[in-house]
C-alpha cells in the first residue's frame, strides 16, 4: 500500500460545520488513516455500568475525525471513499439510551452490555448464549454540508454522515456528492457488528483504526450517497438460517415497530431473553427489511434473526 496520511487521535469534532480547519490536507487518490474513538467519547469504559449509561453528557458524543481537505474536490463533484481496512479494539459496548431508539416510548430505563470483540477469531461475544460475526464498519462517514453554521452528528443527510449502513465494509466503494470545496470529509461512530435499522440506538460500539482512499470523480454525479458492493462480500452473511418476524399495516414506521416487538417476543419465547436484552439483540443483529411496498393500503417489514448467533448455531 502506498504512503498513508493519519488524521492525528486529537482531531475530532461533534458537529459539520464547514467554517472548521481541516487537520491534513491530501491530494485525490491518496489514503489516510484515522484514530477514531468510540461514539460515547470514552465516557464508556471497559468496566463501566449502567449508571454511566443514565449520566452521558449528549454535547460530547458520536465524535468525527477530522475533517480532512481533497484537493480539487469542488460543489457538485462526488468523493470517492475506499474502505481499505478497520482494526477494532478488544471490547465494545451497547446500550438502551432512554429517549432513544425505534420503541424509545416502550424502553424508559437505561441498560448496558460490555461484549468482547475478538477481531482475530471474527467474533464478538455479546453475552453466555449470543455470539455475533465481527463485521467492522464506520457509522458515520459524510462530508461538509455548503449550509452554514454547526449541523447536529445524529441525523444523516444527502452529505452522508450518520447512515449506520452496515454494508460499508472493507472493499466497499462509497460516493459522496461534495458540497463545499475540499469535501471536509470526517468519519465516526465505528461499530464491530450491528443489524439492518440500529432499531435500539446503538451497535456494538467501539473505537476502531481506519484506513481507506479518497479520490475525486467528475465522469457522473449524485444527489445524495450510493455504494459499490463487491462480488461476494455479503455471502458470508448468508451462511445461517433465519426466523423472520414481519409488521404488516399502512405505515412504514409502525410496520417496522410491529416487526420489531414481535422479534423481541419470539427471542424471549424460543431464548428466554429478557425484554431489554432481546430488544439490544434485535440492534446488532437482526435486519430489517422491506418487502412489499406496492399493494396499498398495507405494506410488510421483516426482521430476519440469524439463528446462528445461538449456542449451537455457527458462523462459516
Amino acid at each position: 500500500m502506498a504512503s498513508i496520511h493519519d488524521v492525528p487521535p486529537d482531531a475530532f469534532n461533534y458537529v459539520w460545520d464547514n467554517s472548521i480547519e481541516p487537520v491534513l490536507e491530501i491530494e485525490s487518490g491518496e489514503s489516510v488513516q484515522l484514530f477514531v474513538r468510540d461514539a460515547s467519547d470514552e465516557q464508556i469504559d471497559k468496566g463501566s455500568g449502567v449508571e454511566d449509561v443514565a449520566k452521558l453528557d449528549f454535547t460530547h458524543v458520536n465524535p468525527v475525525s477530522g475533517p480532512v481537505f481533497v484537493k480539487g474536490a469542488e460543489p457538485g463533484d462526488v468523493l470517492e471513499v475506499e474502505l481499505l481496512a478497520f482494526e477494532a479494539k478488544d471490547w465494545g459496548w451497547t446500550a438502551i439510551i432512554p429517549g432513544f431508539g425505534l420503541l424509545a416510548d416502550e424502553f424508559p430505563d437505561p441498560w448496558l452490555r460490555i461484549s468482547e470483540v475478538d477481531a482475530a477469531a471474527g467474533l464478538v461475544r455479546f453475552g453466555d448464549k449470543i455470539t455475533l460475526p465481527h463485521r467492522p464498519f464506520p457509522g458515520t462517514l459524510g462530508v461538509a454540508m455548503p449550509e452554514p453554521g454547526e449541523h447536529s452528528i445524529v441525523p444523516p443527510s444527502r452529505f452522508g454522515g450518520n447512515m449506520d449502513i452496515k454494508h460499508l465494509r472493507t472493499g466497499v466503494r462509497l460516493f459522496l456528492p461534495v458540497g463545499v470545496e475540499g469535501a471536509l470529509f470526517s468519519l465516526g461512530d465505528t461499530h464491530a457488528a450491528q443489524g439492518d435499522g440500529e432499531v435500539c440506538g446503538t451497535a456494538i460500539e467501539t473505537a476502531m483504526d481506519v484506513i481507506l482512499r479518497l479520490s475525486v470523480r467528475r465522469d457522473f454525479s449524485i444527489e445524495a450517497p450510493q455504494f459499490h458492493v463487491p462480488a461476494g462480500a455479503e455471502v458470508e452473511d448468508a451462511q445461517t438460517s433465519f426466523h423472520v418476524c414481519t409488521g404488516v399495516g399502512p405505515d412504514l414506521m409502525e410496520c417496522s415497530r410491529d416487526a420489531v416487538r414481535a422479534a423481541i417476543a419470539h427471542l424471549g419465547d424460543r431464548y428466554g431473553l429478557e425484554r431489554e436484552e432481546a430488544y439490544a439483540v434485535t440492534s446488532v443483529a437482526a435486519d430489517l427489511r422491506i418487502h412489499e411496498v406496492v399493494d396499498a393500503p398495507n405494506w410488510v417489514v421483516g426482521a430476519f434473526i440469524p439463528e446462528a448467533i445461538f449456542e449451537g448455531g455457527r458462523w462459516r
